[in-house]
C-alpha cells in the first residue's frame, strides 16, 4: 500500500496500520486517520493462490459488497439467497448455472446476475475461474447449511 500523507512529515509519531486506513498517534495524543491509497489487483496472480474448488476468497470490497474469486469444478448444491442478488463473471473456462426450469451456459467474459430467491446450482465440467460480486452477508450455500458452507472467508 502507498500512503498519501501530504507534504509534511510528522515528527515523533507512531504509525498504526489497518487494511483500509493508517492512524498517526503523536506524542501529544493527537490522532490522524489517513486512507490508504489502493493498489491494483492482478486477478491471474490472485487465482494462482487458490488451490481448492468451491471455496471463495475475498479479493476486494466496496460499499458493503465483496469481490470474491473462486475456482469451480464439478457440481455445487441447489440453493438460493433469500435477500441477496449474486453476480457470476467467468474469468477463465466455462460453466453453467442450472435453474429449476432451464440452464444457462457462460463462457469467458460473460456474466449473469441471479436474483434473490431464485434457486440455482452452478456446474463446471472442467476447472473454471469466476469472480463473484455480492453483498458481504451472502453465504456461499445460501439457504442450505452443509459441509460446503463457509461462514468466514479468507482473503487472497
Amino acid at each position: 500500500m502507498q500512503y498519501d500523507i501530504g507534504p509534511r512529515v510528522l515528527p515523533l509519531c507512531r504509525w498504526i496500520r489497518s487494511d483500509s486506513s493508517l492512524e498517526i498517534l503523536t506524542h501529544s495524543g493527537w490522532v490522524a486517520h489517513l486512507q490508504t491509497m489502493p493498489d491494483k489487483i492482478n486477478i491471474a496472480q490472485k487465482f494462482s493462490q487458490i488451490h481448492e474448488y468451491w471455496k471463495p476468497y475475498i479479493a476486494g470490497e466496496l460499499n458493503g459488497q465483496l469481490v470474491k474469486l473462486d475456482k469451480l469444478k464439478g457440481e455445487f448444491v441447489w440453493h438460493h439467497h433469500e435477500n441477496e442478488d449474486e453476480m457470476f463473471l467467468v474469468v477463465k473456462g466455462r460453466f453453467r448455472i442450472e435453474f429449476r426450469d432451464k440452464s444457462v451456459s457462460l463462457e469467458e467474459g460473460e456474466f449473469i446476475v441471479v436474483p434473490r430467491g431464485v434457486e440455482h446450482k452452478p456446474v463446471a465440467e472442467e476447472e473454471c475461474w469466476i469472480l463473484l460480486f455480492e453483498p458481504a452477508s451472502t453465504l456461499n450455500t445460501g439457504n442450505v447449511e452443509n459441509e460446503w458452507t463457509l461462514h468466514e472467508l479468507d482473503r487472497v
